[in-house]
């Protein structure tokens, strides 16, 4: 989502239980969901393919959640209760990170573009995507 060079960045749960590292631009876009889930946790979503994101520690931690459609596989440290990371609805292919969750020193700028999760198919059609 940003034309910066890609750059190594680490994040997990807030117990430390789970950790990961994703590839991505050290100056990220982000996209701010306003949807009942997102809105609760002010969740700031970095989307990356799957191929560059690693779970390092932690699968055995991790617990998830689903509601609604149930294609959205909403990840949380049974430990601490933090959700670091996720399978969207909208990207289903891709693995969503929350920005909040990576530690410090890594991201250089961020640009926080909103997203209408509570009208989520009117909002699918406007980034030009199938709504299902």
């Amino acid at each position: 989502m940003s034309d910066s060079v890609n750059v190594l960045h680490r994040g997990g749960c807030h117990c430390g239980a789970v950790s990961f590292e994703v590839e991505a631009p050290s100056a990220v876009s982000v996209l701010d969901c306003n949807c009942s889930i997102c809105a609760m946790v002010a969740y700031l979503h970095l989307i990356v393919p799957q191929t560059q994101f690693r779970l390092l520690s932690g699968a055995d931690h991790l617990s998830d959640y689903r509601f609604q459609s149930g294609v959205a596989k909403h990840y949380f440290c049974r430990v601490c209760g933090i959700k670091s990371f996720y399978v969207p609805r909208s990207h289903p292919d891709q693995i969503s990170v929350s920005v909040r969750a990576l530690r410090p020193g890594t991201v250089t700028a961020m640009t926080v573009i909103p997203y209408d999760g509570q009208n989520w198919e009117e909002a699918r059609r406007a980034l030009g995507a199938d709504p299902h």
